[in-house]
């Protein structure tokens, strides 16, 4: 154990530091001999460390979309090269050299927050033990071990004997009470942060399975927490309940605010975007543009949710531009309500249908009667005489020579003689 407290002895006593430190300054507050000043300095500790690795924390989600996306060409590597693993690899780093992805980007994190995690398990087991590490001196060391949270001491483990339990002034029933209430709270923020993950932020147009590895790790993940974590100090497991805590309500900000697209988080999101775009007739937040102008580049190639947000745009009379600004449209299809009146914009006039006829109105050209008050339905003794029909005026002309009856040519008789009609036979 010393060999290996001399290996993380580079970052055990930057950490060491800083708990001091936020001790001095909670110690203040609640006395320095209580759990609350030093629980408080490993609570702060996480706090800083996580801040501080903002910036991985974003590098990884970019990488894990990155990787969502490549899903359907690694597939399609896998099955090409099913039989020839070494093409396969070669063909899986020419595609992330290509794209610029890397797989490892997706445990930065967790690979940089390690060390932390060793310095203060060597920490806390310094103080069990009453060695003195880092810059925390005999004085100090005197004051961690009266330490108690909720009655089990920092250092104490839940397969700790009776004997060592006692020796830091409790009993074994607290700290094992304690230990598996932090355990299980444990267990379920990183369980429930994993289903999170993959119900809410997870591309549901894509079936790989990279969606099935995820799953198995969900179940995974928590089971080798709760092994573990009897084995850690109570300090230990302060430090890493914090951390998970800080992880689900990160990721739940980023699901809230960037969810993956094509996920249920993206409709969520559109939603909410539509309604406040819808209200104030512009985006107000530069996140807002960002969104927007995303959906606006990918024109054709936007999943189902996207395309529904702009037609839901297009019918409030708004348009959406390059820029991520909307602006009213004059062309966008006016919304309607339930009796036909346009909410917004002008609508379109409807095309009129002409009514059906019969066949026996097609037939005799017939149309509607007239009203009895119009000029047609009145007598032709009645009607004057520039009312009366252009036949009638017709008729009262007197004929012209060489005009009037039509001659036997044009009633449908021959011209010339005639053939005489045959005898009948008798």
């Amino acid at each position: 154990m010393d060999t290996i407290a001399s290996l993380f002895s580079f970052i055990t006593t930057p950490v060491s530091w800083v708990i001091v430190q936020f001790h001095s300054v909670y110690g203040k507050i609640f006395g320095p001999d209580t759990g609350w000043a030093w629980g408080l300095s490993i609570v702060s500790l996480v706090i800083l460390i996580r801040i501080c690795l903002i910036p991985l924390f974003v590098k990884q989600i970019k990488a894990t979309r990155a990787m969502q996306t490549l899903q359907p060409e690694m597939k399609k590597i896998q099955e090409r090269y099913k039989s020839d693993k070494q093409r396969q690899s070669e063909e899986m780093m020419k595609l992330y050299k290509e794209t610029g992805t890397n797989p490892l980007s997706s445990c930065l994190p967790i690979l940089a927050q390690s060390p932390f995690f060793f310095a203060l398990y060597h920490v806390l087991n310094g103080i069990a033990t009453g060695k003195t590490i880092g810059v925390i001196d005999d004085q100090l060391l005197a004051s961690a071990r009266k330490a108690h949270i909720f009655g089990a001491p920092l250092a104490a483990k839940f397969t700790d004997s009776s004997d060592k339990v006692a020796q830091l002034g409790a009993t074994l029933t607290d700290v094992r009470v304690v230990t598996a209430i932090m355990i299980v709270l444990m267990s379920a923020s990183q369980f429930y942060t994993q289903r999170q993950l993959m119900t809410k932020n997870v591309d549901t147009t894509v079936k790989t399975p990279f969606m099935q590895q995820q799953k198995m790790l969900m179940y995974v993940f928590p089971v080798m927490f709760a092994v573990f974590g009897i084995n850690f100090p109570v300090g230990v497991l302060v430090y890493w309940l914090t951390t998970n805590v800080w992880t689900m309500g990160q990721q739940m900000y980023v699901i809230h605010n960037n969810p993956t697209p094509g996920s249920k988080a993206q409709a969520a999101y559109l939603e909410r975007l539509l309604k406040h775009v819808t209200h104030h007739g512009r985006t107000r937040r530069r996140s807002e543009r960002t969104i927007v102008k995303a959906i606006v580049a990918k024109g054709r190639d936007r999943n189902e949710f996207e395309r529904k947000f702009i037609n839901a745009l297009n019918k409030s009379g708004l348009a959406a531009q390059a820029d991520g600004s909307v602006v009213k449209s004059e062309n966008a299809v006016a919304a309607q309500t339930e009796d036909g009146t346009p909410t917004s914009g002008t609508a379109a006039p409807k095309r009129q249908q002409p009514k059906r006829q019969s066949k026996a109105q097609r037939q005799s050209g017939a149309t509607k009667p007239a009203d009895s008050g119009s000029p047609t339905s009145l007598s032709k003794s009645d009607q004057p005489e520039d009312a009366k029909p252009a036949s009638a005026a017709k008729k009262a002309q007197p004929k012209q020579p060489g005009s009037g009856t039509r001659s036997k040519a044009q009633s449908g008789q021959r011209k010339g003689p005639q053939r005489p009609k045959s005898p009948s036979k008798k």
